[in-house]
């Protein structure tokens, strides 16, 4: 028994290291450290569900566990004025926990399988997704210029120019300038080239892609 223990808690350390290694990698908030202490404690929630609960509620503990980690995934997205990031890492998160769950249960062949599925989705997909931005990528664009100058126009004449398509999100005023924030779409080069343009107009003051 005490063997087996020991097992399970190092292979859930195994695979939480694998999948935290590509996050520190990655420069992610949850990065090694925190993957391999979230898939020790939960394997060991699972254990001490099983153990507490006993046969007539096994569950006891590891039905919180999900629950749990929502607090922690909501400690790793940050939203900014128009941007989210950190929501493909707190899924991470949820998910190691969910292979460490498995592990601590004793199902060693579906959480290796999980575990690479999750890891290849971490790696081999980011470079489809780098093929798809190729094709069409989306940013947001914030412009800010005198409100004495022509801004508005000049925005979609450059873009209509560079074959971008864009929408208009939010405009601010205050007493001398306007600031625009656009949602703009398009092949990666064309936006690239849209950026160099937007950059040579004396117009605009300040820029953030």
């Amino acid at each position: 028994m005490e063997l087996e223990i020991v097992i399970r808690l190092l292979l859930a350390a195994f695979w939480g290291a694998l999948i935290g290694a590509e996050r520190e990698y990655s420069g992610k908030a949850a990065g090694l450290r925190t993957t391999i202490m979230i898939s020790v404690g939960a394997c060991f929630f699972t254990f001490m569900s099983e153990w507490i609960g006993g046969a007539g509620n096994p569950d006891r503990i590891a039905s919180n566990i999900v629950t749990g980690l929502g607090f922690l995934c909501a400690g790793v997205i940050f939203r900014s004025d128009s941007h989210v990031t950190g929501i493909t890492t707190a899924a991470t998160i949820w998910s190691v926990a969910a292979v460490s769950m498995g592990v601590g249960a004793g199902y060693y062949f579906a959480s290796a399988c999980a575990a690479l599925m999750i890891l290849s989705i971490l790696t081999v997909l980011t470079f489809l997704q780098d093929k798809i931005d190729l094709i069409n990528e989306h940013k947001t664009l914030r412009i800010t210029f005198k409100r004495s100058d022509n801004g508005l126009e000049k925005c979609k004449e450059l873009f209509s120019a560079n074959d971008v398509k864009s929408k208009l999100i939010t405009q601010r005023r205050n007493l001398d300038h306007v600031v625009l924030e656009w949602q703009i779409h398009g092949p990666k080069k064309n936006i690239e080239s849209l950026y160099a343009t937007l950059l040579q107009e004396s117009v605009f003051e300040e820029l953030v892609l």
